[in-house]
């Protein structure tokens, strides 16, 4: 990605934020990514664990982007939590997937999974062989995956 991919230089573009220290973070935006890349790239992907990235800038604090992922939307909106996974889908043409998880009768547990998995992903990271002291899981190698 150049510096230029971001939402304000693409306006048909799913920004999702995510943490590159974080293993399964890194795992499945690195995937879709690629896919987007095949796709006619509608996603981007922002590293909030990069030392220049400046949260103010995106819309929200530190805390707050540690402690559930983002996205912005195509019109500058910040989202959070499970809808930035469907929207990240719906952005690489694998909307299908994710589709039951904003059914009226399924969304509310899809929403409370994510919010559990998000407040101890830094712990399961250790269960995986990563350190986790930081709060953050320190990858050994980082893939080559836009660090803004």
């Amino acid at each position: 990605m150049s510096d230029g991919d971001t939402n304000e230089a693409r306006g048909d573009r799913f920004t999702i934020y995510f943490d590159g220290d974080c293993p399964f973070c890194v795992r499945e935006v690195s995937w879709l990514l690629k896919r987007s890349a095949r796709s006619g790239g509608r996603l981007a992907g922002i590293d909030i664990a990069a030392p220049e990235f400046d949260p103010e800038a995106h819309g929200a604090d530190r805390g707050a982007f540690m402690a559930r992922i983002h996205g912005r939307r195509q019109g500058g909106e910040l989202i959070e939590g499970m809808q930035v996974f469907r929207e990240a889908y719906a952005a690489v043409g694998l909307g299908w997937l994710t589709a039951p998880t904003g059914w009226p009768l399924l969304k509310p547990l899809f929403d409370l999974g994510y919010r559990i998995f998000a407040r101890h992903r830094v712990r399961l990271g250790g269960l995986f062989g990563r350190a986790c002291d930081t709060g953050a899981c320190q990858l050994p190698d980082r893939p080559a995956i836009s660090r803004r």
